[in-house]
């Protein structure tokens, strides 16, 4: 994105090493396979991705908008981002393994059906979404975004799909401005508890008791996908919420008990925000730990 941007490589490397501590060695590793354009063309329209492709410089950096930038390499690991949600799909659908996280860049929840921004370009959850749909035959998912910002574009995508629940804790007022309580969706299928700056795991925990999770469980979804956003840590610098690693831990276990309950195990975490790379790379080891049962 730039000198400076902060979705910067270092964030996967971050996540990376602390991934290399010996608790982790159990771990089935893959890297993301380029990704289809078939299966991105299930969450977004033709006109989209072909105007993203023509955007890819061949050097420099073309701005897309003030926050979302393309170099040669951007289009590659946005495709690979993709490509490594579907696989996990895959994989967690087949029952090859019990569940998978996904470390991946760029994120994807700004990232509305026909406009990039916020960082993203391809909404990988919304693509991992339809593929579990179109591929293995899943009839309803859930989709948890515990990022600090809210998933406009995710909400975008499904405000009138009831087949799919979106359901998102974030701080409010905060980009990119949507996710107020009052956004339902056309089914009543999107679920925001937007929290006030300052909000510690207490008061996190009691949104998703009270508001979040009772909806998921009543959804009774085949597939349970969280768009894994640790820029709700105390340490991050984009945002003003107070979680910390075992509020991250607490969650994953709880979407997991649901999963256990309604979607045969069937979890797959995709990374999207999270900026300070100490919290970062706390809360993403507390995350995979927990995924893995330990």
């Amino acid at each position: 994105m730039g000198p400076e941007h902060p979705e910067r490589p270092d964030r996967v490397r971050a996540i990376e090493r602390i991934l290399e501590n010996e608790r982790f060695q159990s771990l089935l590793r893959e890297q993301a396979p380029f990704g289809e354009r078939e299966t991105i063309l299930r969450a977004h329209p033709e006109a989209y991705v072909a105007a993203l492709e023509r955007a890819a410089p061949t050097e420099g950096i073309v701005q897309l908008d003030g926050d979302t930038a393309m170099m040669p390499a951007t289009l590659e690991a946005a495709m690979r981002a993709v490509g490594g949600a579907t696989l996990a799909v895959d994989e967690v659908m087949k029952r090859t393994v019990a569940n998978a996280f996904v470390a991946m860049r760029p994120p994807g929840h700004h990232a509305e059906r026909a406009t990039p921004m916020g960082f993203c370009f391809f909404n990988n959850a919304a693509v991992a979404a339809r593929h579990a749909q179109k591929m293995h035959g899943a009839e309803r998912v859930a989709i948890m975004d515990f990022d600090v910002h809210h998933g406009n574009g995710t909400q975008d995508i499904f405000w009138s799909d009831p087949s799919v629940m979106y359901c998102s804790t974030h701080e409010m007022p905060l980009y990119p401005g949507t996710g107020s309580a009052s956004e339902r969706g056309e089914y009543d299928n999107i679920v925001n508890a937007p929290l006030m700056a300052g909000s510690n795991g207490e008061v996190f925990r009691e949104a998703m008791d009270y508001m979040i999770l009772p909806r998921i469980e009543e959804f009774a979804p085949d597939l349970i996908i969280i768009s894994a956003g640790f820029d709700a840590h105390r340490l991050d610098p984009l945002a003003n919420l107070r979680l910390v690693e075992a509020d991250f831990a607490w969650t994953t276990r709880k979407l997991m008990d649901i999963a256990d309950r309604r979607a045969n195990g069937r979890v797959v975490s995709l990374l999207e925000g999270g900026y300070d790379l100490e919290g970062l790379a706390r809360s993403a080891a507390a995350h995979v730990m927990t995924l893995m049962g330990i």
